[in-house]
Parts: structure tokens; sequence; C-alpha cells
């Protein structure tokens, strides 16, 4: 029998690590196959293509063999997310459907894009001709929300609707030519096939079915008329760099395959080649060089280093994120003049603003950057970069992909050198003719390497007119706000640095918010509060305290108001603290002297003098904090006290005239605010709510219009960075804390199966049930993957940490080795329960005529049965009560595969419920005890009071251990989930104390026979124990019955079965 749970054993963590190796490796192999997967090409209507395209065969030029470019088609002819328009008349293309028509609490305003990609999927050079090169592509092209930039991997024609987007995608054959006209250009011209949708013939809505809510089943119609012609510049430039598309309908316009002609506009990727070379049009907006602006002039330090095109690159690479426009808030004319948004064509969202252009961004897209030669001490580039104006109701994400020209973008292309720092582009708006007549703007950018309150843009330019008299518009500023976790991508070999000049207003906010009192003198004497590391070097210290004092989480009104307050992001980042700037990365933060010195052995750095500078940046999201989302910072940190008392300067969003009429503002900023945040203690966290507060108050007068009421937030219990890597340890013990504790249950376990084979006579009276109830505790860990003794829960909040938990070698060790034990555990419950069951078959082939002698489960089961349900079901009705006024939550796990399922919250209780069922393991037994009214004892006491200890630790270990230690990832310990109602305080006495009572039962039911046991519950008359019977008396031992029935072969076969097992 031990060799077969030897073999289980290993058959189980062979098929453990099979599974997860066999997973892993089919869904590689299903994503790798799904990315190889195209269409295979085909050419069979090269001659009608050629029928049709005859006058585009007709002007091409001679294809030149030592040309490279026609290799490198499939690469290059492409775009992505290009405009389309359609001719008007009275056969559209494809519906749409909007999504407000089917969600009518839709927050969607913005308005739906007609976008078009195009690919070259195969070029056949095997049939290349003296003009043309067969091709195939593939188009998509609808109406939509989002966009379509990513490559179909299905090589065939479909379309699909639902609201908000519709598609529809076009197979194509034709030929690639190139032309001289239009200063040279690749033209294709292909024929495609397609399954458009159906317009109504007798209707005058061409799209009557789409309102009967029949767009999953659109009527369809095969067409494979289509033409499609583009043209592509062979070289990119300033004046040439629009891709031109025509696609027409082959079709007669009386059938119902016929649509209006639809032209197709797109410009260069960021892949296409650019070839920089309008010096006379650069020179018309930056000569003289560099050209004098409020930047030049304004004291601020520019970079002037030799990484400027790796800078750029970085600031307004993909992901990077759109600049921000800056209000007008110098200009004094008229409304039309200072309303309007630079060089771009103002639609009614952007005039709404009146010239606050909140809400506005500007993504800089397909940056061309080249660093020329240094001539002496001098370098420069080239740079190239089309600029592209978001309205407020647009999405910014998807309009930063668009690639279509329009006049909300302007190609601007100029010069950069070190002797300014200055990048001077000339700006062209939308659709650009050869002769740049729309070529009037000037863009001036720079790169900050100074800071300040008023000065926190990594990036920082303005459009301004090169018309030297009646300009037509005012010069429009942007600027992008710097994180301090991104400096070390941008300045690598250069220093920037912060200018404090608010630190005398913050120490009259100090001394105005920290009056005597004994509340200060308790915080100062007894509590600690995010501090400088003794142990660390000063320049590390510093910036591990800035990591300390940086919130990311949620905030509520405080007080709370209402029972369920308004919920807000609240993000508070660090931008410099004391000397040091951003984050500590290298020795160019501060000099390698001060990088090494703890700061306790800086003279500057005395008890006496603990107030730091600090800067810092608050962002809000939400409705209510629209008038201050981004508020700049700078003052004093109290390290005794854990405040920060604050100047605060917001960029302020109001109409144009309002902003010229408040003398006030400073560098177009309000900086009449007062912010003071106060930390949570990083000790005695159970005596003081784990919470920060924000205080956010303006100095103005109440009839200023850019006052606002006093704004109080309180976020969400926080973790220090020391709290965090307590949460890392605190795993690693309790892990081992699992190991022992289910080694010592193994032991217990053992105990019990050496204790039966002294005492044979006993083993009929253990209860199946209460094995089942363990092995159904030690079984599910090894089926869902939870963790022993506790489910081990996941939240989303605590990826990073898990991430860095999943890290550690030494984690994933406890981890397996407890899984190791776990499986142990259940195959030794299983062996017990094998036992009970062969000594109850041998019991009762002893007694084929009296089988009611022999312990049966079946009442125990029923009678666990009843009172669990009826438990679980008044658990429900308790749960449901105290959670009716809080809002619904679904509880979400990590399974063994790594995915993340979600929990209702019946399911969570259930699951915890099934916990209490092991904690109360005991409770068949004494059941079983009195209704087989028993005389001996089945349980050795090592065993039923070792595991009873096994149970009963998770809540002792919960009771002692302090409070509110994770409030975050509460349910990510391993030992306990603290959240759980059984996790509580008083269930933490509660179910320890009734597991206890029932040990005690159960070592009483053995010390006692059951007579005895009656006569002792014995009220006067009253039996609490019915009478014994002789029901399940004990029969005789196997000895004893062999001396009376002598010759019996049965009794002889089962005593050599019984002696086979032992």
């Amino acid at each position: 029998m031990r060799s077969v749970s030897v073999l289980v054993l290993f058959l189980f963590l062979c098929g453990f690590l099979l599974f997860g190796f066999t997973n892993s490796f089919l869904q590689g192999d299903l994503v790798k196959a799904r990315a190889e997967y195209t269409a295979t090409p085909s050419y069979d209507r090269i001659d009608e293509v050629k029928k049709h395209c005859a006058f585009v065969l007709s002007s091409a030029t001679a294809l030149k063999p030592e040309d490279n470019r026609v290799y490198t088609i499939k690469e290059d002819i492409f775009f992505v997310n290009g405009d389309w328009r359609q001719d008007a008349g009275k056969a559209p293309i494809i519906p749409y459907v909007d999504r407000e028509s089917y969600r009518s609490n839709s927050s969607d305003v913005q308005k739906p894009l007609n976008l078009v990609s195009f690919w070259v999927t195969d070029v056949d050079h095997a049939s290349r001709s003296k003009k043309s090169i067969s091709v195939n592509g593939f188009l998509v092209m609808g109406i939509t929300l989002d966009s379509f930039g990513d490559r179909p991997y299905e090589g065939s024609p479909q379309f699909q609707m639902w609201p908000g987007h519709t598609q529809l995608s076009i197979a194509f054959q034709g030929v690639y030519t190139e032309s001289k006209k239009n200063g040279g250009e690749s033209v294709m011209c292909l024929l495609g096939s397609t399954m458009l949708p159906s317009r109504e013939s007798e209707s005058s809505d061409p799209w009557e079915w789409v309102k009967d809510s029949n767009y999953n089943q659109p009527p369809l119609l095969q067409d494979d008329q289509i033409l499609l012609v583009l043209h592509y510049p062979i070289s990119f430039t300033l004046t040439n760099r629009v891709i031109k598309g025509e696609m027409r309908s082959l079709n007669s316009k009386s059938n119902l395959k016929y649509f209006d002609g639809v032209h197709i506009l797109s410009q260069l990727s960021k892949l296409s080649n650019y070839e920089f070379g309008s010096e006379k049009f650069v020179s018309k907006a930056c000569e003289p060089y560099p050209y004098e602006d409020s930047v030049a002039n304004g004291g601020i330090d520019i970079y002037k280093g030799t990484g400027f095109c790796e800078i750029l690159g970085q600031i307004t690479g993909e992901g990077a994120g759109p600049f921000t426009i800056v209000p007008h808030w110098r200009c004094n004319g008229t409304d039309d003049f200072c309303s309007k948004l630079g060089p771009f064509v103002s639609d009614k969202e952007i005039k709404a603003t009146d010239g606050s252009f909140k809400g506005v961004e500007l993504s800089m897209q397909n940056v061309k950057c080249e660093q020329m030669p240094a001539q002496g001490n001098v370098s420069s580039a080239r740079v190239a970069a089309v600029f592209r104006a978001v309205p407020p109701v647009e999405n910014q994400y998807i309009m930063a992909m668009r690639s279509g020209p329009s006049n909300m973008t302007v190609a601007a292309e100029g010069i950069w050198k070190s002797s300014s720092g200055q990048l001077c582009m000339v700006g062209c708006l939308g659709l650009v003719d050869t002769d740049g007549s729309s070529c009037n703007s000037r863009v001036c950018l720079y790169i900050p390497m100074s800071f300040s309150i008023k000065q926190r843009s990594i990036i920082i330019g303005s459009f301004s007119s090169t018309s030297k008299i009646n300009a037509s518009y005012f010069p429009l500023s942007f600027e992008k706000l710097v994180r301090p976790t991104e400096l070390w991508n941008y300045f690598r070999n250069s220093r920037p640095y912060y200018s404090y000049s608010k630190i005398e207003k913050a120490a009259i906010i100090l001394e105005k918010n920290q009056p005597f009192s004994f509340q200060a003198v308790f915080k100062k004497s007894l509590l600690q509060f995010p501090k400088l590391e003794d142990t660390e070097a000063y320049i590390t210290s510093l910036s591990l305290l800035a990591e300390d004092l940086t919130l990311h989480t949620s905030a509520f009104p405080d007080p709370f108001s209402g029972s369920q307050p308004t919920r807000t992001d609240f993000q508070m980042e660090i931008l410099s603290l004391g000397p040091l700037f951003g984050r500590y990365w290298s020795s160019h933060n501060i000099s390698s002297a001060d990088g090494e010195t703890p700061y306790h052995g800086k003279a500057e750095y005395t008890e006496k003098q603990l107030l730091m500078n600090v800067s810092a940046q608050i962002a809000l999201n939400g409705d209510a904090y629209g008038n201050f989302s981004v508020l700049f910072l700078e003052g004093l940190y109290d390290l005794h006290v854990g405040k920060m008392y604050l100047v605060g300067c917001r960029d302020v969003r109001a109409s144009w005239n309002i902003l010229f009429d408040s003398m006030d503002l400073e560098a177009g900023l309000d900086c009449l605010i007062e912010v003071v945040v106060s930390y949570p203690p990083t000790t005695s966290r159970w005596l003081v709510n784990p919470t920060a507060r924000i205080s956010i108050s303006s100095q103005r007068n109440g009839d200023d219009p850019l006052h606002f009421s006093t704004v109080r937030l309180q976020t969400l219990p926080i973790m220090y960075r020391r709290q965090r890597e307590d949460i890392l340890s605190r795993r690693g013990v309790e892990g081992i804390l699992r190991i022992l504790t289910l080694s010592f249950a193994i032991a217990c376990i053992l105990s019990q199966l050496f204790y039966i084979k002294q005492d044979a006579d006993s083993v009929p009276f253990i209860s199946l049930v209460m094995l089942g109830v363990q092995a159904l505790g030690y079984s599910l860990p090894l089926i869902t993957g939870a963790e022993a003794l506790f489910k081990r829960m996941s939240s989303e909040s605590y990826e990073t940490s898990s991430y860095d938990l999943e890290k550690n070698q030494w984690v994933h060790v406890i981890d397996y080795t407890v899984k190791l034990l776990v499986m142990v555990s259940f195959l030794l419950t299983l062996r017990l329960c094998q036992k009970v069951w062969k000594s109850r078959i041998r019991l009762l082939a002893r007694t084929p005529h009296e089988p009611h002698r022999v312990p049966n489960d079946k009442r125990v089961f029923l009678a666990i049965l009843t009172i669990h349900v009826t438990g679980y079901v008044i658990v429900l009705i308790i749960h449901s009560f105290k959670t009716s006024r809080k809002p619904f939550r679904m509880e979400k796990y990590i399974d063994s595969a790594g995915n993340s399922r979600t929990l209702q919250e019946w399911e969570t209780e259930l699951e915890e419920y099934v916990g209490l069922v092991q904690d109360f393991f005991l409770l068949p037994q004494v059941i079983g005890n009195i209704m087989w009214q028993i005389d001996c004892k089945p349980l050795k006491e090592l065993y039923f009071m070792g595991i009873t200890f096994v149970r009963l630790l998770p809540h002792v270990y919960d009771y002692i251990r302090a409070p509110i230690p994770n409030p975050y990832f509460a349910d990510e310990y391993e030992f306990v989930n603290p959240n759980v109602d059984f996790y509580s305080k008083f269930g933490d006495i509660a179910i320890p104390t009734t597991a206890i009572l029932l040990a005690v039962a159960v070592y009483i039911q053995q010390r006692w026979n059951y007579e005895k046991l009656s006569q002792s519950l014995t009220i006067g008359q009253r039996r609490l124990l019915p009478m014994s019977s002789r029901m399940y008396q004990r029969l005789p031992s196997k000895s004893s019955e062999a001396e009376l029935v002598s010759g019996v072969n049965g009794d002889a076969v089962l005593d050599s079965e019984h002696d086979n097992e032992e």
C-alpha cells in the first residue's frame, strides 16, 4: 500500500508540471500561428486591371532596375488612419449607428471619424513588366469612434457593424507604377472585391434596415467592381507629403452596388523617408536665427547639449502623451482674435472655451530629427513634424493616431542649434501645395533645464504668425508637464535643477497652521513620520523619502457627506526634495561627495533645521475639481509632525478677458493658494487612522472670479515603503508558519494511523464524515490552485507587489513546499478513510445478520448537512443585512493558471463558510459518538487536539497581529483573509472557543462510557441523552471470535486480508 501511495504522488506531480508546460506551449503556438496567418495572394484579375487602369499605365515611366524602391513596396506603401469623405449624392457606401441611440445614459459626445487604412499585402516580382509590378492590397475603411490602426490578420473582405463602429474591408489586386507628375509619385491602380451592405431602393432612407436593429445580420451584396487609385509621393518633403486616393464604383448608377465616389487623404508615416530641403520656407520664419520670443528672453535655462534629437524623440514618442495648450492670459484684443486657437481653424467646441482652451490638447506626430555634424562648438539638427490639435470632446489617443491632413494639422520643418537651444520651424496649415501658400506660421520649441513653481514643463513652445503686420492670431503657447520618474530618461548627461522661490510664504503658512498644542507635542514625542533614513547615503535618503511622500490613491471629501461620498483619483508627485530634483538614478543629480554622506553627518540638517524644502504637483480628477485639476506646489515639509505647508499655483482655465483683468497672475498662474498635506505616522498605526488629509484653500476674496471654496480631502489608507517591504517579509514568515502547521498536521495524522494498529476494534467508530471534511479541506487547494488552509485572494491594485513577490525564488520554494505538504496530508487522510471503511466491511462480514450493529454515517451526514445549510443561510442573511448600505462588490482571485476570476458575494461567503466547516471538523465525530453510544477511544488525543490546534492557529494569529498592516491588499495575506466575516475580531474569539468545546466534548465522550456520561447529564428525572441500547455494542475481537467459532473459513479469509493490509 505504501508503494501505491508513492506512485500516486509521483503521477500527480508529473501531471501538474506537464499541464502547466503544455498550456503555456499551446498558448504561445496559437499566438504564433495567428500572427503568421495571411491570405493566399491572387492575381487572376490582372488582365481586367490593365483594362480599367489603362489611363494610369499610359502615363507611367519605366521602372529602373537599379532602383531599390520596387523591392520595398510592401514595407513603404501603406498608411494608417487616414481620412475619407464621399461625394454628396444618394448612394452612400456604408451606414453608421450612433452609440447614443442605443444607450441613453451614454457619456460619449465625441464625433465619429471617417478613417481608412491601406496595406500592400503581396508583390509579384516574378511578373514584373517594364512599367508596372502586380500587387495585392487590403483596405479597411469605416465610420467609428475607435481606430483602424491594427493590420488585419484575415485576408477575406467583410463588413462589420455595431453601435459606434462600422467597418468595411476590401481586398484588391492591381499594379504599381511610377509617374513624373507632382514631382515624382508612385501610383497604384487596383480592382477590389468585398461584401457591400445593401441599400433600400424604395425608401428615402437608404439604410432603413438599420433602424430595425438588423445591423447584426445586414443584407450584403457581393461586389467586385471597385476601382482604387492611390498617389504616393516618391520623396516626402514639407510641400509634398500628402497621400491621395480615389475609390469609385464601376457599376451603373441604377445598380444597388453603386456608390458615390470616395476621396482619401493621408500623410507620411513615422517610418517613411523624409527629405529635408525647405530652407527657403524655414528662412522666411526663422531669419534672423534665433527668433526673439518671450522664452528666449524669459530667464529660463535651455538645453544646449548634443543629444537634442534623442531627448525630443523620448518626449514626443509613442505613448508619451500630448501637449497642453496655455490660455491667452496676456491677450488684449477682440474676442475673435483672443479666442482663436493659433493657426488652427477652431470648431465650435474650441470656440466655446473662450480663450481658456480647457481640454484642448496638441499632439506632435511623425517627428523626424536628423543630427547634423558639429561645426566647431556648435551642434545642430534638422527637425520635421506634424502638429495636430485635439478638441476637448475628442478622444486624444485616437486623434493622435490619425494621419489625414486637415485644418487642425500643421506640418512643420526647421532647425535647432546648440548656440541658442531654440528649435525654430516654419508651419504649414492643412493641405500644403508646392508654393507653400499656407506656410505662414512660426513654431518655436525649447527643452528647459531650469524648473520652478511657475515653470514645470519638460518642453515649451509657441505658434506665431510670420506676418510682421496684422497677425491673424495671438501667439499660441503650449507645454508638457514634467514627471519626476521620467527625468532619468530625458537627461542622462545633463543636470536639470529646481529653483525655490516661495519658501518665505510657505513659512507664513506653517506659522499659521502650527500653533502650540498638546497634540503637536504628542506627535513629536511618540509618533514617527516619513523621514530621512539614518543608514542610507544622503542622496539615496532623499529619493526614498520622496517615494514615501508620493501619493497615488483615491480620496473622499473630509468629512464624509452622505452614505456614499464622491470618490476622486488623487495623485501627488514630489518633484524636488531639498537639493534632489526628480529621483536618484546616478551621480548627475548631486555631487558624488554629497551622495555618499549620510544625512545625519551633514551640518545643515541638524535637529533644529528639520524643515525641508519641497516642490510637488497635485492632480485631481472629477467635475467637482475642474477649477484646479492641476496644482503646482512649493513649500516646507516638517519631518516631526509629517505635514507639508505649501504655496499652490494653479493653471487657471477661465476666459481670456477674465485672465487679462486679473493683474496678480504669475506667468498666467493663480498662486494665491494655500495647501496643507498631513501624512499618517509610520509607527503606531493602530492609534492613528493611516490616511492622508489634504486642505486646499484660496486666499482671494469671495467676489473674485478666481476664488474657489476650500477643498478638504481624505485619502484611502496608505502604505509607506517600509510597510510594503514588511508585507513581502510577512508573506515569507507566514509561508514558513504554514509549512510548520502542515508538518504538525501530518504528524498528527500519522499518530492516528499508528494508533489504530494498536486498537483495531475502535476503528469503525471513527466518523467518515469527519475525515471527509478534512479531505475536502486538503483537496480544494489542489483542485482550485488556492493556497493551503486559506484561499489567496487578489486585488487589481496589488499587481505590482505580486510581481515583486513572484520574482523571489525562495517564495516559490515555500509555495511548492506547501503544495507538497497539502498533497501528503490529503493522501494520508485518504489512507485513514480507507482503514475505517475496510474495518466496517470486516465488521459487517462478521455479523451479516445484524448490519444495524455496524456504525453508519448516513444519519451523521444528514445531521451535519442540516446544521451547516441552516448556518449558511443565517450567515447570508446577516451578511446581506450588514452590507445592504454598502456598494455592490465582487471579489477577484487568481487561479492556478494565473487567470483572474470573479466571484459573486454569495460565492465568496460559501467559500468562507467551507473554511468554517473545516474549523468545526469534530462536530460529525461528536454527533456520531452520541448516535453510536461508544465506550471506546476511536481517536488519539494527539490527533484531534493537534488538528484542532492547526485549524485555530490562523484565528489566534489574526487576533494578535497588528491591525491594518496592509490596508490596500489585506486579501493578499497567505495565512488569513482579514476582510472576511469569519476573521473578524468576534469570529477570532467565537470560532476557536466553539472548536475547543468540540475537542473537549470528544475527550469526555472517549474517557467516559456512554452510560456514565448519560447519568452525568441527568437533571432530576430528565435525561439529556437517550438511554443506552445494545445496537452499537462492540463485537468481540477477531481472536476471541476465532476461539468461539472454529473452522469458519470466512473469518480466516478476513483475518488474512487484515494482516495483508497491515
